[in-house]
């Protein structure tokens, strides 16, 4: 609507751009806190929560939002495959990742996967709106602590599968159950886990997972 002045000015009221926002996290008590937070700004819009990577996707796909904001580790599909999909789907949807596991390895992979930013949840209220706000304009935004140690650390050196079966093996199975589990020989199982166990350097099944998980590469 264009109004005018007295002396027949035409006055053009400012436009806001609102951010509207799909908040994907599996503790009830974050999704509801980060979207209470958020909608208290005159220019964000909460639209959608989601409780795990799958319902992140499916509502993505039906509400359009323009930032969803990430969690890591969920039930079921994770942050970082969610992440892929939903930019694979729609690559008008950006991807923030706010969560409490700061580790590089996350880092490296939810940015390969095609996320925007990467902030850990204790992030100030102001620096976390302003940050979806980056992250909208095509901006990037990284912890510059988690950004700094990502270099130091280099890239996960694990594959596809050595990950599959040391994230296996950190529950105990043994290389008998992990091969019933991912369709593959015992004896194939063993020489994967044998070199995650080099790539990480350590000594073990139990310190490679522990290696793994506290790098954020499993």
């Amino acid at each position: 609507m264009v109004s005018a002045s007295n002396d027949g000015t035409e006055i053009h009221p400012e436009i806001h751009t609102v951010i509207r926002l799909l908040i994907a996290d599996d503790q009830a008590l974050v999704r509801g806190a980060l979207g209470a937070l958020l909608d208290l700004e005159h220019d964000l819009s909460v639209i959608g929560l989601a409780s795990d990577g799958a319902e992140a996707v499916r509502l993505a796909g039906e509400l359009q939002p323009d930032v969803c904001l990430m969690d890591i580790q969920m039930p079921g599909m994770d942050g970082v495959e969610a992440t892929r999909r939903i930019r694979e789907a729609s690559r008008e949807t950006r991807v923030l990742v706010v969560t409490t596991f700061a580790r590089p390895g996350y880092l490296r992979a939810a940015l390969d996967a095609g996320a925007g930013g990467f902030i850990v949840k204790d992030t100030p209220a102001e620096q976390l709106a302003e940050a979806v706000r980056r992250v909208h304009s095509g901006l990037r935004v990284l912890d510059p602590v988690l950004a700094a140690d990502s270099l130091f650390d280099g890239a996960n050196p694990l594959s596809d599968r050595e990950r599959q079966v040391l994230r296996l093996a950190a529950d105990g199975r043994s290389a008998a159950a992990i091969a019933s589990e991912v369709f593959l020989s015992a004896g194939t199982v063993r020489n994967h886990l044998s070199a995650a166990i080099g790539k990480t350097g350590a000594s073990n099944r139990a310190q490679a997972v522990r290696i793994a998980l506290d790098k954020g590469w499993i």
